[in-house]
């Protein structure tokens, strides 16, 4: 049987499968938000719930196989996708956000971006000792936010079951950079491009 088939016993698609239904759905913008650029709009596949579906399924499966105990979502399409796949998972579901958009105690992590500087953050008591993260976004680009989650995240003092992401742009070297914080921990993407 080759990759790309559906199994007869079970009637699932392969991964192979899901690979290429979300790519159906993933469209390309040329030159957006600036000259040059070719962003990756993920919006046709959240409106297609058949894709949807197999995108949660497929991250998932990832969180439950490295026995994660909660989802991390990163602000703010990291909210879309990690909140159905904790649900799906039965697990809870903590939202990084930016800079103070939470309120109460929280902790905060600095990165450094092209262009300056940002800040995400997390309420202090929803992760602590003994809680296993899986971190969900849609992109990994130049690694920034997932570096910076990573480290608030072992600040909090949980550890870092891994990370899962819909797409990874390899050109950009976000996996490189995140290999050193990583320290050993997963990272899987659907998608390379």
């Amino acid at each position: 049987m080759s990759e790309t088939e559906i199994r007869p016993e079970t009637g699932e698609a392969t991964m192979t499968d899901v690979r290429e239904l979300l790519l159906s759905r993933i469209r390309d913008v040329p030159d957006y938000p600036e000259p040059g650029v070719m962003f990756k709009d993920i919006t046709p596949l959240l409106a297609d719930p058949a894709a949807f579906v197999a995108l949660t399924d497929a991250l998932s499966e990832i969180t439950v196989r490295h026995g994660a105990t909660k989802v991390v979502g990163l602000e703010a399409r990291g909210f879309i996708l990690g909140a159905p796949v904790a649900v799906r998972a039965g697990l809870g579901f903590v939202p990084v956000r930016k800079a103070g958009k939470l309120p109460g105690a929280t902790l905060g992590q600095s990165y450094d971006l092209e262009y300056g500087s940002a800040e995400i953050e997390v309420h202090a008591e929803d992760l602590s000792e003994g809680d296993r993260v899986m971190i969900i976004d849609d992109v990994l680009a130049t690694g920034g936010t997932a570096e910076a989650s990573l480290q608030l995240i072992r600040r909090a003092g949980a550890e870092v079951a891994g990370v899962a992401i819909l797409m990874e742009l390899g050109f950009l070297g976000g996996r490189a950079r995140l290999e050193p914080t990583l320290a050993g921990a997963p990272l899987e993407a659907l998608i390379t491009l």
